[in-house]
């Protein structure tokens, strides 16, 4: 079958930073299985997930874009995070594995922020001001915030129990052809947000 997203093979969008999200998003379904109240999915989709092998995880998981979520889209939100100063009080408790996944997740952002506009934007849902505050963040400031946006983690479109039942069970069956349809969908419903 042709690849269903041209635009991933885009120059600018290296091999290494499309695989790097195809991890990252593997990662997030495994915590969505071990974390479902955290991740603020339907229950039994989570548990659709949690039933899912290691395969067809990882199958799920090759999407062009973000199944997480860190309100990447809230740019007040991250421009007062960026900015303000970070305490240790501010740590929030958090469970080792979600803030490793955090942590990795703001690394990544930070780093397809500096690719061209879409990047971000597509795959991440973020806002152009948001992208634009993390070029200006220095890395060594992403760390400190993993533990305090733990909280926001969560599935992307997770009110769209549609797009998350559709894409568990595509997932489930084995069925390529289903699963890009879905994909397809959710890049859809990504779109749709960059609408005015």
């Amino acid at each position: 079958m042709q690849d269903a997203f041209p635009w991933a093979r885009q120059a600018s969008f290296s091999a290494q930073t499309r695989a790097s999200l195809r991890e990252l998003n593997h990662r997030f379904l495994d915590l969505a299985a071990a974390h479902s109240d955290h991740m603020k999915l339907p229950r039994e989709t989570s548990a659709h997930i949690a039933s899912l092998s290691a395969q067809q995880r990882s199958a799920a998981a090759d999407c062009p874009y973000a199944l997480f979520d860190l309100r990447f889209h809230d740019d007040a939100h991250w421009r007062a995070r960026l900015g303000e100063a970070w305490r240790i009080a501010d740590e929030a408790a958090v469970q080792q594995d979600v803030a490793a996944f955090v942590r990795l997740a703001l690394f990544y952002a930070w780093h397809l922020a500096s690719t061209p506009r879409l990047g971000a934007q597509l795959w991440l849902g973020m806002a152009e001001p948001t992208a634009a505050a993390f070029r200006a963040a220095s890395l060594e400031r992403l760390p400190a915030l993993a533990a305090g946006e733990a909280a926001n983690l969560s599935a992307r479109w997770c009110t769209s129990r549609f797009y998350w039942s559709a894409l568990a069970c595509a997932a489930a069956q084995d069925d390529s052809r289903r699963l890009r349809r879905v994909q397809l969908f959710g890049l859809q419903l990504g779109a749709a947000l960059l609408l005015p």
